[in-house]
């Protein structure tokens, strides 16, 4: 497969999996896209859908991975950036594997608590976030010198990523407390989501146009 088509699944990955979160979401009965997060559509009512939306995603980020490496061609980052989305891609595919707990009153009648699935879902999103903020940080880096717009624009998505999903954990823990019902956990975990996903599709689009010139090392 030719590094375009490699970069190519970025592109799709980055377009499959929230649009599949986002069309479940609103459309599941029981479901907020404000209040319950992304993996909890890994359980309840089709179910099936994200475990097969999160599989299929995580194919093709680890096969963005080998294309950026491809396209990276050596120097700064080129070891880092695909090593961190193939974090992101080996997230995805767990948390797809092992559903997360029931919480937040979904699905709906079922008993909350962290049992160790949960706690392997939970280590599974870390992975995912980090690997989507680290690769944007680690490309950031490398564009520092030879192309400052998409530098700023890599930082930026970076630190969504992170501030989001930061968010989404102080929401959910406020809502488990009583003390902000219904909190914005949910909401704030998606945009963590799509924060990530989209900055793949700007650099995998980039990149499939002119691989050799738009993440060249600077001298």
């Amino acid at each position: 497969m030719s590094t375009t088509w490699l970069l190519r699944c970025g592109l799709a990955a980055g377009v499959l999996v929230p649009a599949v979160l986002w069309a479940d979401g609103a459309t599941r009965p029981g479901y907020s896209l404000w209040h319950h997060g992304a993996s909890q559509l890994g359980t309840g009512e089709r179910a099936w859908l994200q475990t097969a939306n999160f599989l299929l995603g995580a194919l093709l980020l680890g096969l963005f991975a080998i294309g950026l490496r491809q396209a990276l061609y050596g120097g700064r980052g080129a070891t880092w950036g695909p090593a961190l989305i193939a974090t992101a891609a080996v997230g995805l595919a767990v948390a797809g594997l092992v559903p997360t707990d029931p919480a937040l009153g979904y699905p709906p009648g079922q008993p909350e608590g962290l049992t160790p699935a949960g706690g392997v879902h939970q280590v599974a999103g870390l992975a995912l976030f980090a690997g989507l903020s680290g690769t944007a940080f680690v490309l950031a880096r490398r564009l520092s010198v030879s192309n400052r717009a998409w530098a700023r624009y890599l930082r930026t998505s970076g630190s969504l990523v992170i501030v989001f999903a930061f968010a989404a954990g102080i929401a959910y823990r406020l809502d488990t407390l009583g003390i902000w019902r219904p909190a914005p956990a949910g909401l704030l975990e998606h945009l963590a989501l799509l924060a990530g996903f989209c900055w793949i599709i700007a650099v995998a689009t980039g990149l499939s146009r002119r691989p050799a010139d738009r993440l060249a090392e600077p001298a």
